[in-house]
């Protein structure tokens, strides 16, 4: 990295006729008249958001895990919820995994708390309780890669680290009209490097803050209005005219159909749950009692199956009905087709009686995936 300081340095175009470079081989000119823009933007468009008047590297951290995949105005209510429940790691790390999960419930990815509450077990552990402000022990813990470490350090210290997320890969694929696929080795090394050499390191964390914001609401992904950007002069991708080309991407995420058959199982107002296991989707969340097929199943065909005749067997006269059908839920790499019948038993099998038992009035207790409440939702408007 240059100097520090703020020195506007060499012009940004001498750098642009390296970027199409298969990868980064040299240090480009140092621009910080690119960074100093952004700052000015930032002075005067940037949203109000809590995390942003602190420099507490827990509530950081906090922040920037629920916005992880997570809109500002949906997170906005979990990040104050978590921290009135979860003050400090500490009481996050005593706290029981149901309780995290539980709280976390709706916003989707249940792996970012699961990480968050081991990482917050490591700090209380390895580093005595007080959350590090080190990139490299910050980058250790759980669930913490280069772009959260870099922002945690930053925004808390002002240290130089440059914090890449996807807002950061639009700005900078479009400044410099990138050809390079930003989600290949070669280019994620192209962009880090890019972005180290636009950070001002005595302006670290306002820099990372505003070049963010700046794509969140400036430079976004679709109809970019280019003509009131200040960076539009310098950007090489509004100079040719294709600014929603960039970033570059080379891979497309492929996704998988699966069917779930989901039974609300219930004698009188008791029901049942299973708890996902480990090594899929919803890992430590509970649902009601489900049979996954291969493609869309009537219930006549499921009832063909070992598993509808173990869940079901010696239960007396049983009804079923059918509440919910095909109700389309698209998670990452998934999509989920699910269908949901009421089942009303005289007696429950050997099956559900492993399963946890509980009653409707209780079921807030048990974090559940959001496809899971949208169901029930659909089971109390039938009325049970």
């Amino acid at each position: 990295m240059a100097a520090t300081g703020d020195d506007p340095g060499r012009s940004l175009a001498l750098s642009l006729s390296i970027v199409h470079a298969p990868f980064y081989t040299s240090p480009m000119p140092n621009d910080y008249n690119v960074s100093r823009t952004l700052r000015r933007w930032y002075d005067t468009h940037r949203r109000a958001l809590p995390w942003r008047d602190t420099r507490d590297p827990y509530r950081i951290w906090i922040s920037e895990v629920i916005l992880q995949q997570t809109r500002v105005a949906q997170g906005m209510d979990y990040y104050h919820r978590f921290l009135e429940r979860f003050p400090d790691v500490r009481a996050l790390a005593d706290a029981s995994e149901q309780d995290v999960l539980r709280l976390w419930q709706g916003l989707g990815y249940y792996s970012r708390a699961r990480n968050l509450h081991a990482a917050a077990r490591d700090v209380r552990d390895r580093f005595a309780g007080r959350f590090p402000t080190d990139y490299a022990a910050v980058r250790s813990l759980s669930g913490i890669g280069d772009y959260t470490a870099a922002a945690i350090v930053s925004f808390a210290t002002g240290a130089p680290y440059a914090a890449v997320d996807g807002n950061v890969l639009r700005v900078i694929g479009r400044l410099f009209a990138i050809d390079t696929p930003a989600d290949t080795s070669a280019g994620r090394r192209l962009y880090n490097n890019l972005a180290r050499e636009l950070l001002p390191p005595d302006h670290a964390g306002t820099h990372n803050q505003a070049i963010m914001e700046f794509g969140a609401l400036q430079c976004v992904p679709r109809n970019p209005d280019c003509s009131v950007c200040p960076l539009a002069a310098r950007c090489a991708a509004h100079a040719a005219g294709t600014p929603e080309r960039f970033p570059v991407k080379q891979h497309r995420t492929k996704t998988v159909d699966r069917y779930f058959h989901y039974f609300y199982v219930t004698t009188g107002d008791d029901l049942f749950l299973h708890r996902r296991p480990a090594g899929d989707i919803w890992q430590g969340l509970f649902e009601l009692p489900l049979i996954e097929t291969s493609a869309p199943a009537a219930l006549d065909a499921l009832m063909g199956t070992d598993d509808f005749r173990a869940l079901f067997a010696d239960t007396g006269n049983t009804q079923f009905a059918l509440v919910a059908a095909d109700v389309r839920h698209v998670l990452t790499h998934r999509v989920l087709h699910a269908t949901c019948y009421l089942a009303r038993i005289q007696h429950p099998s050997e099956a559900l009686l492993c399963l946890t038992h509980t009653s409707r009035a209780e079921l807030d207790r048990y974090p559940l995936p959001r496809l899971m409440t949208l169901l029930i939702d659909r089971v109390d408007s039938r009325g049970r």
